[in-house]
């Protein structure tokens, strides 16, 4: 179920992107996954109770993707694989940040992510502390020091 190329990328998207639509997880993904490739992800991800689809009321023909509760314990193995990766893999210290963070908050800050992915996808109470937040506040600041000019 997690063992292909492209399920825990979409995973990843739409917990740590937020990327909630079919539209913005094919048009935002670093990798440019197909369609009809996102498409049968999305249908596996959700058969196999790891993504749940409500429609979007905005839209009849739109779905709002979320994280379950399985997928939302998922984090540990993402922060540790993203720690294998900064570290044994070439990746732009953009890309790159989230990870130390993660790895560097440990199991402290992962649990306090997936409290906040709970309120986000399974409407739990919102937590004080967003960790969304502090990755994202972290990514913004490594873009706009690498824009400056040197």
């Amino acid at each position: 179920m997690l063992g292909d190329r492209w399920s825990l990328i979409v995973i990843r998207d739409l917990m740590f992107g937020n990327r909630r639509h079919f539209r913005e997880l094919l048009s935002q993904s670093e990798e440019g996954i197909a369609s009809n490739i996102l498409a049968d992800r999305l249908r596996r991800l959700t058969e196999n109770g790891l993504l749940s689809r409500r429609d979007d009321p905005s839209h009849k023909q739109k779905g709002i993707y979320s994280l379950t509760e399985p997928s939302i314990q998922l984090v540990p193995l993402l922060a540790q694989m993203g720690a294998w990766g900064r570290r044994h893999t070439r990746v732009s210290e953009e890309l790159s940040i989230r990870a130390e963070l993660l790895e560097d908050g440990g199991p402290d800050m992962w649990a306090a992510f997936m409290d906040e992915l709970r309120a986000l996808h399974l409407g739990a109470p919102v937590p004080e502390r967003s960790v969304f937040a502090e990755l994202q506040a972290a990514y913004l600041a490594v873009v706009a020091k690498n824009a400056e000019p040197r």
